[in-house]
């Protein structure tokens, strides 16, 4: 039982020694605590006062309250300054504004010269951006302001609109003009909103006009790089040399016309492709505005359907519509009529566009027709008017399609009676 008891002893010593090593450790993180917190006081009040401040604008300098009873940065040298010149008012102490002179630390600068730009502002000129030029105020600003280009130079800029670069060479062993289309460079921007263009490229061989073609369209871009060859065969060499190259530049919209940003117009007189491809880089010219000298022109599309005996017309778009000499614009529609022989058997209207020199109609009209006859004996004629509530509707133009027409009205009518089921769609002047 002996040793029990002295175990117990033990035991109970330990708690005792506990609570006095956690009293000692207390008694002394209080003063390590008290300690800091003395030298931190001490440390404050030795510190210099805080700087002067100084109002730049009015020139006075503001001392704060808190350094009336103690040593203000240079009152030493402002007492010595006051000593050597007397008050003139009475012995009155004058207020010596010293901003030239000093610094927001009490230090003496050297002076500067100065910039006066009010009356009522006197600071030293310590930027090198300003430069003294009389009494006015140079700024950077001013100087790239004095360098703009002169309203001939700027209406040089707006007339540029872009440059297209091109390829021409001639395959003589299959006989092919071949043209690549490589890239065009500030191209001008179409849409107003993101200041960008969707811009593409139609191309045509003159003087014919057979060879049409087109690249596809690159999205928001002002520098499109097509790369896009085209090879036309049949072409013999001899007669490169009287071809054009007719590029057109337009900018894709799809909800209306596409823009035309510009043209380039090649001549091949005098081009040698004997040696290999030749490297073309042409400045992109604004479109040569196409005067009105007609009554317009109308873009219709035709097809005949043989297995239903049924001709289908549609009015898609004018252009070039004369204005009228009352009111100005014109608010046209399209009447078609529908002729077999001399007769007339049907006729249909469009809705009429209001104040619209280039109105698009999108209307579509179907007729029926002879199934024995075929289109030998029908025509369609196309109304042009100008509607006029207060008087009767005057006709700006009209359009005879049939088998007895010439030129390209007459083309466009053998072509879908060749080609029926296709939709065939032309542009044809209207006459008076």
């Amino acid at each position: 039982m002996a040793p029990a008891t002295g175990d117990e002893a033990q035991l109970a010593e330990v708690p005792a020694a506990v609570g006095l090593v956690s009293v000692f450790g207390l008694v002394f993180t209080v003063s390590i605590f008290a300690w800091i917190c003395c030298q931190r006081k001490s440390t404050k009040s030795n510190k210099t006062p805080p700087y002067k401040f100084v109002h730049m604008l009015k020139g006075v300098d503001i001392y704060p309250e808190s350094l009336s009873n103690k040593k203000k940065f240079g009152a030493e040298e402002k007492q010595e300054l006051n000593s050597k010149s007397p008050s003139p008012a009475g012995g009155k102490p004058t207020l010596h504004l010293d901003l030239e002179k000093r610094d927001l630390n009490g230090n003496i600068t050297k002076s500067h010269p100065k910039v006066r730009s009010s009356p009522d502002l006197d600071f030293p000129l310590s930027h090198k951006g300003f430069s003294e030029v009389g009494k006015e105020l140079v700024t950077p600003e001013g100087l790239m302001a004095n360098t703009d280009t002169s309203p001939l130079e700027k209406a040089n800029q707006e007339n540029k609109l872009g440059m297209l670069v091109f390829s021409i060479e001639y395959n003589f062993e299959k006989k092919a003009f071949i043209v690549n289309i490589k890239e065009a460079h500030g191209l001008s921007a179409m849409d107003e909103q993101s200041m960008t263009s969707d811009p593409y490229v139609k191309m045509t061989i003159l003087p014919d006009k057979k060879h049409r073609v087109k690249t596809r369209v690159l999205r928001k871009t002002l520098d499109p790089c097509f790369d896009e060859t085209f090879s036309f065969y049949g072409i013999p060499y001899s007669q490169v040399q009287d071809l054009g190259l007719h590029f057109m530049i337009l900018s894709f919209d799809r909800f209306s016309r596409d823009d035309v940003i510009g043209e380039v117009l090649v001549h091949l007189a005098g081009v040698d492709l004997s040696k290999g491809a030749i490297v073309m880089n042409k400045e992109i010219i604004k479109r040569s505005a196409k005067k009105s000298t007609g009554r317009g022109e109308l873009l219709v599309s035709l097809c005949y359907q043989s297995t239903t005996s049924t001709l289908t017309v549609v009015v898609l778009k004018a252009r070039h519509l004369p204005k009228t000499e009352s009111l100005g614009l014109s608010d046209p529609y399209v009447k078609v009529n529908l002729y077999q022989g001399q007769k007339r058997v049907c006729k249909k209207k469009t809705h009429v566009k209001k104040c619209s020199p280039n109105p698009v109609f999108n209307e579509l009209f179907v007729f029926d027709v002879p199934a024995e006859g075929g289109l030998q004996d029908t025509s369609v004629e196309l109304l042009l008017l100008d509607s006029d509530r207060q008087s009767r509707n005057e006709v700006i133009g009209r359009l005879r399609l049939g088998a007895n027409a010439e030129g390209t009205i007459g083309e466009h009518w053998r072509e879908i009676c060749e080609h029926p089921r296709r939709q065939i769609a032309k542009w044809h002047t209207l006459s008076d």
